[in-house]
């Protein structure tokens, strides 16, 4: 069973970075699943904001974070990384990292069966 726990969030100034980070505390799911990052801005529903395949060698990002977000995973560390640069307002929501039972991308909510408990990123000056 994976068990997925994210840390990194914080209060950040506009134009700012952070870095969000996802363990797997159980070590489970070393190199077999691909990994996803999704946000939920109060009021809205959960939207999809990166994922990465299996052995890191494929990424997919929304059309919002492109050229400012990278995921990226150290799988001898059970552990996935979301490094966001150029803050903006609009990115203040909840992160979440989740892992679908297979090692390609996936975008949609279904396709994921574990979610961590989330971390807040919030953007303002």
């Amino acid at each position: 069973q994976v068990q997925l726990v994210e840390s990194g969030g914080g209060l950040v100034q506009p134009g700012g970075s952070l870095r969000l980070s996802c363990a797997d505390s159980r070590r489970t799911f070393s190199s077999y699943y691909a990994m996803g990052w999704f946000r939920q801005a109060s009021g809205k529903e959960r939207e999809f904001v990166a994922a990465i395949n299996s052995n890191g060698a494929s990424t997919l990002y929304a059309d919002s974070v492109k050229g400012r977000f990278t995921i990226s995973r150290d799988n001898a560390k059970n552990t996935v990384y979301l490094q966001m640069n150029s803050l903006k307002p609009d990115d203040t929501a909840v992160y979440y990292c989740a892992a679908p039972p297979t090692a390609s991308i996936a975008t949609r909510e279904a396709r994921y069966a574990w979610w961590g408990q989330g971390t807040q990123v919030t953007v303002s000056s």
